[in-house]
């Protein structure tokens, strides 16, 4: 007979139905309307809806990470692998945007303040080999994503730690978050704590579990 240790705690129950209910949205498909908007002629990518808020969405616990105990590192196919306290991080040069968010979840809220560091610094700084052609955003909720350098090179890309001139909140990835605007959110991992450069495409988290490789909601790459 298994002893209570081998029995599923209650955030195991709610992780793992969690988890089942998207992966199911993936095999159905959901919210794909099949009508892409490859011209981005309207505001809203097809299938989105506008929100005022920012709906909170994670892996059902949100790491309670304390900005003196934040110790993110770039491994991986780089010439100068580094890592970086908080205060090392908010010292590099600042980089401010406003973009859009786009959940895969069908919600989409315009113009968010965002300031960070921006991908552009961090290759500048590590200098990805040239073998280098993708990259993995691993969190400290066990969470990973990937995403091509290429992706990660775009102007608009940022590791941010404030988002409307305060600190990031815990409940949306702080202290840091990566910010990938062209992408659905699932690919701006929240509560980065590693950036690993690989020579081959490795899918994350979600991307094992029906959803797309890429990422693109205006061509509703939503799921595999």
């Amino acid at each position: 007979m298994a002893d209570d240790h081998d029995k599923p705690t209650l955030f195991g129950k709610i992780k793992d139905k969690l988890i089942r209910s998207k992966q199911e949205w993936a095999a159905q498909g959901r919210a794909i309307t099949g009508r892409p908007d490859l011209g981005h002629v309207n505001r809203l990518p097809p299938g989105q809806k506008l929100t005022q808020n920012w709906p909170v969405l994670d892996l059902g616990v949100q790491p309670d990470v304390k900005p003196e105990n934040w110790r993110p590192r770039v491994t991986g196919l780089v010439e100068n692998p580094l890592h970086w306290t908080l205060d090392e991080f908010r010292a590099l040069p600042k980089f401010e945007d406003v973009s859009y968010m786009h959940c895969v979840t069908t919600w989409s809220r315009f113009d968010n303040h965002w300031t960070g560091v921006s991908a552009k610094t961090i290759l500048d700084l590590v200098k990805p080999k040239p073998e280098a052609n993708h990259i993995v955003f691993h969190a400290y909720d066990g969470y990973t994503t990937n995403v091509s350098l290429q992706s990660f090179s775009d102007p608009n890309v940022l590791l941010a730690y404030a988002w409307e001139g305060a600190a990031l909140p815990r409940e949306h990835g702080g202290p840091v978050r990566v910010v990938i605007p062209d992408w659905y959110l699932w690919k701006s991992a929240k509560w980065v704590n590693r950036i690993e450069f690989l020579a081959v495409d490795r899918p994350g988290f979600w991307e094992v579990r029906g959803y797309h490789n890429e990422g693109d909601p205006w061509k509703e790459e939503r799921y595999a």
